[in-house]
């Protein structure tokens, strides 16, 4: 840690700067100043060369103390993966918490979004994290879900509650949700806040924890189909009734909803539109590969009798960044346009990243079960 002006960093950056909320206990760096930019700084006295692969390669600069900093251009606010490279090789920082993301535990950190908390924990009632062991027969293999139960879920022991099945994006796992996603401080404040009726929700690795890649001599378009399709007969077949044994919900399709984010939300529409019995609520935060050029046929034409979709479904969510462009806005104005009621969302300048899928949690919870 560092106490003093460290080298290369001038005092009025230093001044207006604090310890990122994402370091490890006791850390001082990296920091974060008053325009967003970041301040590194790691002791590597035999390395040849440091960067800091962090939206972009960032060039470390070695002073007389043996100390590498940087201070790179002001960041997007939220939550960004990052790197060191040292000689050339990607390491974790050991000044950062660690993050189940880019296909393996990395870095991240935490860019301040001014005027904004509803992610953060506050004194209110707080819910569980439960980790969860299965056999799924599906896989032939036991595997974890993370669930989160509401506050009180214990206290009050006849109660049942409806369900969301939250899924996370490409390269991550089942933890990402409630670690960098920070979901269960979301719930918690939107049910103190009478914002979101108490419900459970369930994270499950999509078999999507490793980034898709095509094998030699695969055909590429054929792989990234089968990408992660086992997940759809592994919820449905699995982890929806082993959660409905060993939690009490309320098992109908009118209080179960599916939503995931980028690849997830891939999945919600591959599994949710193809199972309408199961999930009366969809939601998409930046869902991958999400067009639709034609309404009635796509998704084996679930959209073609607008008025039965609409029937069905009682609230179609699609969310996205402002920075990421414009295709969920030209998908939902499809929809719209063939008489498919859905909403949109626009995180105003947010990336692809986890606080445009914070704020799309903070907007689709409130809107189901009611």
């Amino acid at each position: 840690m560092c106490v003093f002006v460290c080298y290369g960093q001038p005092f009025d950056t230093l001044a207006t700067s604090k310890a990122a909320t994402s370091n490890s206990h006791g850390f001082d760096y990296p920091r974060v100043d008053k325009d967003l930019r970041v301040i590194f700084r790691l002791r590597a006295p035999n390395a040849k060369r440091v960067q800091v692969d962090l939206s972009g390669i960032h060039e470390m600069t070695m002073g007389a103390d043996s100390v590498w900093t940087v201070i790179t251009r002001p960041q997007v606010p939220g939550f960004h993966y990052y790197s060191l490279v040292i000689d050339g090789v990607k390491v974790a920082d050991p000044a950062s918490e660690t993050y189940s993301g880019t296909g393996r535990w990395s870095s991240g950190i935490e860019i301040p979004t001014a005027g904004e908390d509803f992610y953060m924990a506050k004194n209110v009632p707080h819910g569980d994290l439960r980790h969860v062991y299965y056999y799924s027969a599906t896989m032939k293999e036991t595997r974890r879900a993370i669930v989160y139960t509401p506050p009180g879920y214990d206290k009050d022991t006849k109660t049942k509650y409806p369900v969301l099945y939250l899924q996370h994006g490409m390269a991550e796992d089942e933890s990402s949700w409630s670690n960098q996603g920070r979901m269960n401080f979301i719930m918690d404040n939107l049910i103190a806040e009478g914002k979101a009726k108490p419900m459970i929700v369930v994270m499950e690795s999509g078999n999507i924890e490793v980034a898709f890649r095509a094998m030699p001599g695969q055909n590429a378009a054929e792989a990234r189909n089968q990408y992660g399709a086992s997940f759809g007969p592994m919820l449905i077949n699995d982890v929806i009734p082993m959660i409905d044994a060993k939690f009490r919900t309320l098992s109908n399709r009118e209080n179960r909803a599916m939503a995931g984010l980028s690849w997830g939300g891939f999945q919600t529409f591959q599994v949710g539109l193809a199972n309408l019995d199961k999930f009366a609520y969809i939601g998409t935060f930046s869902g991958a590969g999400l067009s639709i050029p034609d309404v009635k046929t796509a998704y084996n034409g679930v959209f073609a009798d607008a008025a039965a979709f609409n029937k069905k479904v009682k609230v179609f969510f699609n969310g996205i960044g402002s920075v990421e462009g414009q295709r969920t806005k030209q998908m939902s104005d499809a929809l719209t346009a063939a008489g498919i009621k859905n909403v949109y969302y626009e995180s105003p300048g947010t990336a692809h990243e986890f606080h445009t899928w914070r704020r799309c949690l903070k907007e689709f919870a409130p809107l189901i079960f009611k």
